[in-house]
């Protein structure tokens, strides 16, 4: 077949592709993999839970099938799975039809009886003789709200007129702390992140917040000065009574703000009802000093972050003495986003995660000899410190990138002996879901990948040995739909040396033979990753994929979960996070003839948003179609920590740089925004500022503003926002005539 003839009849059969029409039966198959249709019910076990029990005596779990839920418990002394209790004989009790929709919470076993909650009440059932009665399940004694009692239970804390007062539980007495207080500069109190205030002057939402010491001597607080923190606003315009729109306010700084909520760590003798005089420096909210108490009476370990996330001190401070000792610094010439740490009282060191080597790596530093040395080294990365045993003397830590052989983001659970011995832990060459009971002599472990049913365990701690086999994930039925899993790949990044990784979703009416827009489900937000490294994503992009899409999720470099060198290249350089994208879906059209790369959408929410909006004005010839929700499109007018974090500090050029609201006059394609009005989170006005842009560019573009919502839809409006999305592809990407009334409940 000649050259020319052979692309006529490709182009026909793209042009039939896109201008097929779709059904109501195409938007049913769609809804019905939307999770609220599919989790344990068509498709079972992709995740299970364990409830640990108290007493550390037992293990609880739910198994899922067609017919419901069953609840089970593991002996984890004999490891014998047996049924929690009489699934026919409690429903019969609790008056409901069928016993595998019996829904309980706050499980407690104790002896022979069984406590739980079940619609808003509480019960006791006898597990011997099926005895059912109303019940208080057995609480900590409570204490008054917006007070705190201390260990010893000799004081209780409480804040009168801004200022932090005890009083002795024997005989009343009260004593106040701090003197100083009033209204915006505050004692025993707390910045909230979404404290909303009505009108311009209304008041904040009270916060109370201590801190006391193990021994109940010390007791550690803030002051919080609100004197001058900027505020920024929203309006209410869904109370359907009302017909001006209410005013919110909330304090919240942005990029290189000096005017923001400023934070100040206080310490007090218990004793002396003294402040302990060590002049902490007030931070900014973003920033704040954090303490952790230690075994030793009044000495505190605090970390202070340096505005600007570069430098992190770590001190001593020892209340007895009113001194603070830097121990050491931790220093980035970019940022410092992962910083843990545990203190090992016994062995008088401070164990710490650092990529000061280039790879997220343990060290030890000797509060002894005041050194630093490495306890792990490699080029891998230690994603967490999940358990410490000091008994023991060993880390158990949760890794990836170990095995040269695995996915890089694959992660398993390694024992890390004080002395640096590494000991693997789960060695099935899977992605590793791990939970610890609470007395760490065992964990269980959901394990998977995006192509490979979860399979989950109970395991022992000390030896990885498997114990007790809890349940396999189940998705026959949406095999049998013609359903398969997401299809994984891989391509060399934008660096021309590094291997990045992403997956497909593909309909289930796939056909080879035909032509499909592709869709970039995009989050490169630099202090996460998207890759679908579990089967319990497997799932996730499939219902829009049932529309006639191939739908694409990939991480580009400069997200984290590798190496520090690979998360830098999205240091004050977000702008230029979609390369790799781009990239990626024209690997893909090399590889499969049945993806058109001439048909690109994208989507995201928040900094996906973000992605999805700076895709039309950063690459307008590339991507065609953009839904943009909830995004912060110009990071000046962002919470400030986030970019000052990514973006860097003090704010420059690169901010005005990488804004969508500068670029706006590069829209050529169809575009999207969707916000809601009441976000405290990313707020509206950056979306309302990127509409008077295009609008001033005389670029044509589409929005939807939710008066109620924040930055996560809700009900109706979360189903409207589905709708809208699904049908702005639908006509503008596949070029297919919308269907709005179909269903999705």
């Amino acid at each position: 077949m000649k050259k020319g003839l052979f692309c006529s009849l490709f182009a026909l059969i793209a042009t039939i592709s896109y201008n097929q029409s779709l059904t109501y039966e195409d938007y049913d198959r769609a809804v019905s993999f939307m999770r609220d249709h599919y989790h344990n019910k068509t498709a079972f076990n992709l995740y299970t839970d364990v409830n640990w029990q108290k007493d550390q005596s037992a293990a609880i779990f739910k198994e899922y099938d067609e017919a419901g839920q069953w609840y089970h418990k593991v002996d984890l002394k004999s490891y014998e799975i047996s049924k929690l209790f009489d699934h026919d004989r409690l429903a019969a009790l609790l008056q409901i039809d069928n016993a595998g929709s019996i829904e309980i919470s706050e499980i407690k076993m104790k002896e022979d009886s069984l406590y739980f909650r079940h619609a808003d009440s509480s019960f006791v059932l006898s597990l011997e003789n099926y005895d059912l009665s109303a019940s208080k399940i057995e609480n900590e004694k409570q204490v008054p709200e917006m007070q705190s009692i201390s260990p010893d239970g000799q004081w209780m804390a409480f804040v009168k007129d801004f200022n932090l007062y005890i009083r002795s539980t024997t005989d009343s007495t009260s004593y106040p702390l701090s003197s100083d207080g009033f209204k915006d500069y505050e004692y025993g109190t707390y910045y909230g992140w979404f404290d909303k205030m009505e009108g311009e002057d209304g008041q904040r939402p009270e916060r109370f917040w201590v801190d006391w010491s193990p021994d109940s001597k010390f007791i550690r607080t803030n002051l919080v000065d609100l004197r001058n923190a900027d505020k920024m606003y929203m309006l209410d315009y869904s109370q359907d009574d009302k017909f001006r729109p209410d005013l919110y306010a909330y304090y919240r700084g942005s990029p290189g703000d000096t005017n923001m909520v400023m934070v100040t760590a206080k310490f007090y003798d218990v004793e002396t009802k003294k402040e302990v005089n060590l002049k902490l420096p007030a931070r900014t909210h973003i920033n704040s000093m954090g303490t952790e108490w230690t075994e030793q009476s009044g000495v505190v370990i605090a970390t202070d972050r340096k505005r600007g996330f570069q430098e992190i001190s770590i001190a001593k401070i020892d209340l007895n003495k009113a001194q603070v000792e830097e121990l050491f610094k931790e220093t980035s010439p970019t940022n410092i986003d992962d910083f843990e740490f545990r203190y090992l009282e016994n062995e008088g060191k401070i164990a710490f995660l650092s990529q000061r080597s280039g790879w997220r790596q343990m060290y030890y530093y000797d509060l002894g000899d005041n050194t630093i040395t490495s306890l792990t080294q490699g080029e891998f990365v230690i994603n967490d410190i999940v358990h410490l045993d000091e008994d023991q003397k060993a880390f158990y830590i949760l890794a990836s990138g170990k095995d040269p052989e695995m996915n890089p983001y694959h992660q398993q659970l390694y024992k890390v002996l004080f002395s640096g011995e590494l000991i693997l832990l789960t060695p099935e060459k899977l992605h590793h879901q791990i939970d610890f009971a609470p007395d760490g002599l065992h964990f269980s472990d959901n394990y998977s990948t995006v192509a490979i049913p979860t399979k989950t365990v109970i395991r022992k701690a000390d030896s990885g040995e498997v114990k007790a086999e809890l349940t396999e994930a189940d998705v026959d039925d949406l095999k049998s739909k013609g359903w398969t899993a997401p299809m994984e790949f891989s391509l060399i990044g934008k660096d021309k040396k590094t291997t990045i990784y992403g997956a497909i979703w593909r309909p289930t009416h796939f056909d080879p033979d035909k032509t499909y827009p592709i869709i970039d489900h995009s989050y490169t937000g630099p202090h996460t990753q998207v890759f679908p490294k579990s089967f319990d994503r497997a799932l996730n992009n499939q219902a829009l994929a049932e529309l006639g899409f191939i739908v694409m999720m990939v991480d580009g470099l400069g997200t984290i979960g590798r190496s520090k060198e690979f998360a830098n290249h999205s240091y004050k350089n977000m702008g230029n996070n979609l390369e790799d994208h781009v990239l990626a879906i024209k690997h893909l059209g090399t590889k499969y003839r049945w993806i058109d790369t001439d048909k690109v959408g994208i989507f995201g929410h928040s900094a996906g948003g973000y992605d999805a909006g700076h895709a039309m004005m950063a690459f307008p010839d590339f991507y065609k179609v953009a839904v943009s929700s909830s995004a912060d499109h110009d990071f000046r007018m962002e919470k400030a920590w986030w970019p000052e974090m990514y973006m860097g500090w003090p704010v420059d050029s690169t901010y005005h740089e990488v804004s969508n609201i500068t670029m706006a006059s590069n829209l050529k394609g169809k575009l999207l925004l969707v916000h809601g009005n009441m976000d405290d989170n990313v707020n509206v006005s950056a979306t309302y500022k990127l509409a008077e842009a295009l609008v001033k560019a005389d670029k044509e573009f589409d929005m939807l503003i939710f008066p109620s919502q924040r930055h996560g839809y809700q009900g109706k409006h979360r189903d409207y926002f589905t709708k809208k999305r699904w049908n702005y592809f639908v006509e503008h990407l596949l070029e297919a005539e919308p269907i709005w009334d179909f269903k999705l409940d």
